[in-house]
This record gives structure tokens, sequence and C-alpha cells, in this order.
């Protein structure tokens, strides 16, 4: 490790340890290590499709949290981070054990479906991506809600759509958040969609009232210019680091204790064949799912969903 990068962690060490109210913001790269391909990275989703590739769907709903997830679960159990808030739909940071009233999930989450037609809106956590017929404006899942009977929805904001659900999009926590944080670290974000959201931001405020701002990305971001310390790494290097350097272990993903299993509400009888997506199965149940996944064969193309979509749209813009 470079000088460099020991002083650059030892700052944002002390930094945090003095902070009052801290607030992560996440991006696709704190879940590259999980085999979630990022956006715009040089393997990115719409680098690849850009260059014509198709994007392989295979391993979303077999990915775990990445150590990156296990820290920042950490540093807010120690009550060294109150918020996060989050761009990503894998569910990943419910799963490291997150509780939800620390979580804004920005642009949805692929495991769960909603009633809004029910109020307040009801809520159904899925051990699958719920998200296969969905794509931009078209929201519906297929199947309906036990009570009213309504069609449900997933809860993913494609680009140029506005989020309005209260959860798991938490936009009342996130922007909260905001307005009590004296440091904001964005890991693993190009901030390129993020910049957007100017509550965030506190942008309303003189530059010296604003939240410090630390940054952890291997990119570039709109923001650098603005960050008291910008860290170019990989999010599971540097928050290694980091936690040895404020003494705090970091407790591995456990399987058996993850939330979702807890969290989700089974299918009923008729709904079993609403859905072709892999199901999370507890770890009793994993040889069985490994063998099942061989027969099936490689990982297939990704075809609708939260996954990959939006990119076309992005770049029609970009052209007019």
């Amino acid at each position: 490790e470079s000088e460099n990068l020991i002083c650059s962690l030892k700052q944002l060490a002390e930094a945090l340890q003095q902070a009052k109210h801290v607030v992560i913001y996440t991006g696709a790269g704190i879940s590259t290590a999980a085999s979630i391909p990022d956006y715009r990275g040089p393997n990115g989703v719409w680098t690849q499709l850009q260059k014509g590739r198709s994007v392989s769907a295979s391993d979303l709903s077999r990915a775990e949290p990445t150590l990156t997830h296990m820290c920042i679960w950490m540093l807010h159990k120690v009550k060294m981070v109150q918020h996060v808030v989050s761009q990503n739909c894998d569910g990943l940071h419910l799963r490291s054990g997150l509780p939800r009233h620390a979580l804004s999930e920005l642009h949805g989450n692929m495991f769960i479906e909603v009633c809004d037609s029910c109020c307040p809106a009801r809520e159904f956590i899925r051990l699958f991506d719920v998200t296969e017929r969905t794509a931009l404006h078209r929201h519906g899942t297929g199947r309906l809600c036990p009570q009213c009977r309504a069609q449900l929805r997933d809860t993913i904001v494609h680009f140029s759509e506005r989020g309005t659900l209260e959860q798991p999009l938490n936009w009342k926590g996130a922007a909260e958040a905001a307005q009590q944080a004296d440091l904001i670290l964005c890991l693993g974000s190009s901030l390129k969609v993020l910049k957007k959201y100017s509550c965030l931001w506190c942008m309303n405020r003189p530059a010296n009232k604003r939240p410090k701002l630390y940054i952890v990305n291997l990119q570039w971001t709109p923001k650098d210019n603005l960050a008291t310390l910008k860290i170019h790494g990989k999010c599971d290097a540097v928050m290694g680091l980091l936690m040895e350097e404020l003494g705090l272990g970091v407790p591995l993903y456990n399987r058996s204790q993850d939330p979702i299993f807890s969290l989700a509400k089974p299918l009923s009888p008729q709904e079993q064949k609403s859905h072709t997506r892999e199901e999370i199965t507890p770890p009793s149940d994993l040889e069985d799912a490994s063998r099942d996944t061989q027969a099936q064969g490689e990982a297939t193309a990704v075809q609708g969903g939260w996954f990959g979509r939006g990119y076309s749209k992005a770049r029609r813009k970009k052209k007019t």
C-alpha cells in the first residue's frame, strides 16, 4: 500500500470518529465483488451493451453481501453511521442485516413487490427477483394482492421515472439524514444520477455549512472537486483497511442469518408458477440448489426486469 493510501485512510478514519451524523451513499461499485456488474465501469452493463455484447443474469439471485456491505452493517451497529442511501436494486444491504429504518433504496429493491391500492401500501418481500415481467412504465409483476386482488407492482425506479413509494425508497429518511449529516461517505457510485437529487447534498446552504464529502471510487465523479478527500480504489480493499484503522472487526455474511428468509412472504400454491427466476435458498437447501442449477445449464441472457433497463432510453436522449 502506498504512503498516500495509508495517509488517506487515517484521515477518513479520524473524520468518521469525530463526525456526529454520518450518511453513506452507495452505488453499483459496492456490489461488483458479488459478481453484479456495475453500469459505467469498464465491464459495466452499459459499457458492454454499447459494445453490442449481451449481459447474463446468472449471478443476480446468487449474489451475497460483499465485504463492503458487511463493513457498513458493522459501522451502523457501532453507531458510527446513521443512515445508508443506496441506488442499488440488488437488495444486498437489506440482506446484510441493515435495519430498514436506516436504509433508503432510492431506486427500489428487486425482491420487493407492493400493492399500492391498499392504504397504506402493502409490501411483499420475496426470495426471487420479482421484476422479470416489468420494465420502464410497466410495473405489474403478474401477481395479485391477497387482500384486495389488485395487481402487485415492483418497486424499481427506471430512468426518467419518479419513485413515489414510501418503502423501500424511503425518500423521507434519505432527506432527513442528509439534512442532519455532517459527513457523507460515497462508496462505489459514479454519482452521475445521485448528483441530480439536490436534497441529498444540501446545496441550498453555503459551501462551508454543507456536510463534508468523502468519496471512494475507481473512476472520476462529478463531485470529486467538492470532496474533502477522494480515494481511488476498490470498495472492498479500501473498506477492509479502514476497518483495521478503526479497530473494528468485519463480520462475515452468514446465509443462515440472512433476514430475507424471515421477512419473505411465501407464494400461494396458485402463484408458484408465476415466475421463472431462481429463488434464494436457506443453507440447508443449498446443496439441492446447486444441483438444480447445473441441470439448467449455463446462464441465460437477461430479459425484462430492472437489470440493464433504461439503457437504450438514456442513449436516445443523448443523441437528440
